[in-house]
């Protein structure tokens, strides 16, 4: 990115100017975009990112105009699943060209700025006794530019895949200057649920519109009933993606399952839920 020296930390004197011209870029860029949803979970090992990927792809497929950010910036996968890892990224004067999966979607990863597959992100702190606060910083930093030097184009959904953290939501909130939506992912454990149920209060804390709760990877674990958590506390429940052991096959070789597959339970599951999605996000604007 044209910036990157300041994502490291190794840049810029005006902070404050900096951002505050970012924000205004940002606000700029988002007005080509009708929605704007993060997906979330709280907790990881939940298939999020695998699921993120196949909503945008069948978002994408039933004619939506659709982005994708991959919000995780230590472990990006989303260039991986959306077939577009090793794209070289065009720079203009108007910011950078993401690159356009063959679905149709337009994806940004840190795994597309990363030099090699075994080079980790390093945040280059002052001191070492700043290096969490800093890290924090230059996260949030990298995630506006993300945002504002990103050639979106005019899209009818951008889709943010954030890391696993309940407090993931809130930061990416705060960068915004609009959340349409939020969509929570969980599996039956128990202990994933007591996360998502934090991610949930987290969400409302944040404002953000909860658009519903999906059970992902159906079946596979023993626990308490997704839909019942959803009704407790009072979040539509957008149903269940069963388990298939080829969706994860399907991400490895970039290509959605939805598109692979269409025909499988799980895709036709993933179907069912873009349809949800997008029926949520209209009515909502209406």
């Amino acid at each position: 990115m044209k910036r990157y020296g300041d994502i490291r930390g190794d840049g810029g004197s005006n902070i404050v100017g900096q951002v505050e011209a970012q924000q205004a870029r940002l606000a700029s860029r988002l007005d080509a975009v009708r929605f704007v949803v993060a997906v979330v979970s709280g907790k990881g090992g939940v298939g999020k990112s695998a699921l993120t990927a196949n909503l945008a792809a069948a978002l994408a497929r039933d004619g939506w105009r659709v982005g994708a950010l991959d919000a995780d910036l230590n472990g990006p996968s989303l260039a991986k699943m959306l077939g577009v890892r090793g794209a070289k990224l065009g720079v203009g004067a108007d910011g950078i060209e993401p690159p356009v999966a063959s679905c149709g979607v337009r994806v940004m990863s840190m795994d597309l700025l990363l030099p090699s597959d075994d080079a980790p992100l390093a945040w280059q702190a002052p001191t070492a006794a700043e290096s969490q606060t800093w890290r924090g910083s230059m996260e949030a930093n990298a995630l506006r530019e993300f945002l504002t030097d990103t050639r979106w184009g005019e899209l009818d959904a951008l889709l943010l895949d954030l890391p696993p953290g309940t407090d993931r939501l809130a930061v990416i909130a705060a960068l915004l200057p609009r959340l349409d939506g939020a969509l929570a992912v969980t599996i039956a454990s128990d202990v994933a649920q007591l996360v998502v149920r934090r991610s949930l209060t987290a969400a409302r804390d944040a404002r953000a519109p909860l658009l519903g709760l999906v059970e992902n990877m159906a079946g596979l674990f023993p626990g308490a009933d997704v839909a019942q958590m959803a009704e407790a506390a009072g979040v539509p429940f957008l149903g269940r993606i069963p388990f298939d052991a080829d969706l994860a096959g399907a991400a490895d070789a970039g290509t959605p399952f939805v598109i692979t597959a269409p025909e499988r339970p799980a895709a036709r599951a993933l179907t069912d839920l873009a349809s949800s999605v997008r029926q949520s996000l209209e009515t909502a604007r209406r």
